[in-house]
């Protein structure tokens, strides 16, 4: 439906709240925000890859144990999505849910964790095109890295700026090309293989512990489904979308990885797999790309990988904004991010501050963590990459918990034993390990299996995150002592289509 134009302040003409662009997108473009999110190539080559030193020849059920755990989740987050589309996202769902101290704490963990989703990536894309010019154009420079992750930054902004139907659509292209070449290599990994055999699913004499330790690794990977879920003020028909584009977008994007580690395992050796993240300075994929397709072959796959870093901090960056709308709008953060561009319907405060505070993260960052132990830029990715590993399995668990909480306060109606207990219950269960494995020097229940402490800079990144929970906990109290009335708008605020549950 048409909506008022916007003026430049945080109030709409009419008094009424400020709004976003309504039916601007469709299911491609919200499936593909999702996926994107999740940068299939860098996950694939890093993320996955070091699932490779537990999992060993059985990486590719490592993998497929990370994506049922992950589908779990999935279907409690669709459940909530089918009567609350909301740029709230998972606010909103824990909000309605648990009721408003979980669902701030959840919009608290998800305003530190969205917005380093593009440092993160600004951080990658800069290492690894510094690794293109060096490598492959004979160009080096000092500063390399910074220059390309600044420019990446700026690409991003122009892309959200613009407006959610070019930010997503861009997503989208740019996500069908780096699925489109790892496909391509797996498949040619695969015929040139000297043995395709389906072992590499079978537990060997050790049994199932190295494919439950892998699956540590291979749950980050999957960090990034529910990015969708922001967009359902923007989506048309978003009770259908918006659930189809989280529970697909886990399916798809698990079959790709459980495809590109078949492929990897059978042509690089299922009894030399635990050397495989090591293999070739770090840069395995590559290595085995140049043996089925010549230079041709590395040069794709380090496109697919910058590529990748676009498209993932395209998505992060469209899906943070979202969230410091939503919350502006609440009055939950200064409603300095409420603002909407008159002509692009974009949150043109909140793209803006992301687009600073990122290309501020990721380059100081870079610097505060030379050498201990991994170059500029990867450094970046790594340690945002664990603190996101920790705050995401958090925010997950809660995710399940509030799908059996809404069901039975507000739809009990409509409530299954089976989709609104069981599924959320095993949903928490998956997402312990992810959680514990992040933290370190633990041992995960039952399983039974040691989780060494960090030596190094990493070993910060569960204290920082400890830091800012302690610190949404004081705000939450404040904001109930002093404004009572702004967290009373939780379940609210976040969209009128989420408001009121007559409405639904």
């Amino acid at each position: 439906m048409e909506v008022p134009p916007v003026t430049a302040t945080s109030q709409p003409v009419d008094g009424s709240q400020p709004t976003l662009a309504r039916d601007a997108i469709g299911l491609p473009e919200v499936l593909f925000q999702s996926i994107t999110h999740m940068a299939p190539a860098v996950a694939t080559a890093l993320s996955i890859g070091a699932a490779t030193s537990f999992a060993g020849g059985i990486t590719p059920l490592a993998v497929l144990f990370a994506m049922i755990a992950v589908l779990f989740t999935a279907f409690s987050m669709a459940e909530l999505a089918r009567h609350l589309p909301s740029a709230g996202g998972m606010f909103t769902y824990v909000g309605r849910g648990l009721g408003s101290f979980f669902g701030w704490m959840v919009a608290w963990g998800f305003a530190l964790a969205e917005p380093l989703v593009m440092p993160l990536l600004l951080g990658g894309f800069g290492f690894y095109g510094a690794i293109f010019l060096s490598e492959y154009l004979s160009i080096q420079f000092d500063l390399a890295w910074v220059v390309l992750a600044i420019l990446c930054g700026l690409l991003v902004w122009w892309l959200n700026y613009r407006g959610i139907g070019l930010s997503t659509r861009t997503g989208l292209v740019l996500g069908v090309l780096e699925i489109a070449i790892f496909l391509l290599i797996s498949a040619l990994l695969i015929v040139n293989a000297d043995n395709n055999t389906l072992s590499v699913f079978v537990p060997g004499e050790e049994g199932v512990r190295p494919a439950f330790q892998g699956m540590i690794f291979c749950l980050l990977a999957f960090i990034g489904f529910e990015a969708a879920a922001p967009l359902g003020e923007e989506t048309a028909d978003p009770r259908r979308t918006i659930p189809r584009a989280v529970v697909w977008s886990a399916i798809l994007v698990g079959l790709f990885y459980v495809f590109n580690y078949y492929a990897a395992t059978v042509f690089f050796g299922p009894d030399r797999m635990t050397e495989f993240y090591a293999f070739n300075e770090g840069d395995p994929w590559g290595f085995m790309a140049n043996e089925v397709l010549g230079t041709l072959g590395g040069l794709l796959i380090i496109f697919a990988i910058l590529n990748s870093s676009i498209a993932n901090a395209n998505a992060g960056s469209t899906a943070a904004t979202r969230s410091l709308f939503a919350m502006g709008r609440a009055s939950l953060l200064p409603r300095f991010f409420a603002v909407v561009n008159p002509e692009t319907r974009a949150p043109v405060n909140a793209v803006h501050f992301q687009a600073i505070s990122a290309l501020i993260i990721a380059v100081v960052l870079g610097y505060l963590l030379t050498g201990d132990p991994y170059p500029f830029g990867l450094n970046v990715y790594v340690f945002l990459g664990t603190m996101l590993g920790l705050i995401f399995a958090g925010i997950y668990i809660l995710v399940n918990v509030a799908c059996f909480g809404y069901y039975w306060r507000e739809r009990r109606d409509e409530f299954n034993v089976i989709k609104h207990v069981v599924v959320p219950i095993i949903g928490v269960i998956a997402m312990i390990p992810a959680l514990l494995a992040v933290i370190g020097g633990l041992t995960i229940p039952i399983l039974d299996v040691e989780l060494p402490p960090y030596d190094n800079y990493l070993r910060f990144t569960a204290p920082i995150v400890g830091i800012w929970v302690v610190l949404g906990i004081g705000v939450y109290f404040y904001l109930r002592s002093s404004n009572p009335a702004a967290l009373d708008r939780v379940g609210e605020v976040y969209g009128a289509d989420a408001a009121a549950p007559e409405d639904v």
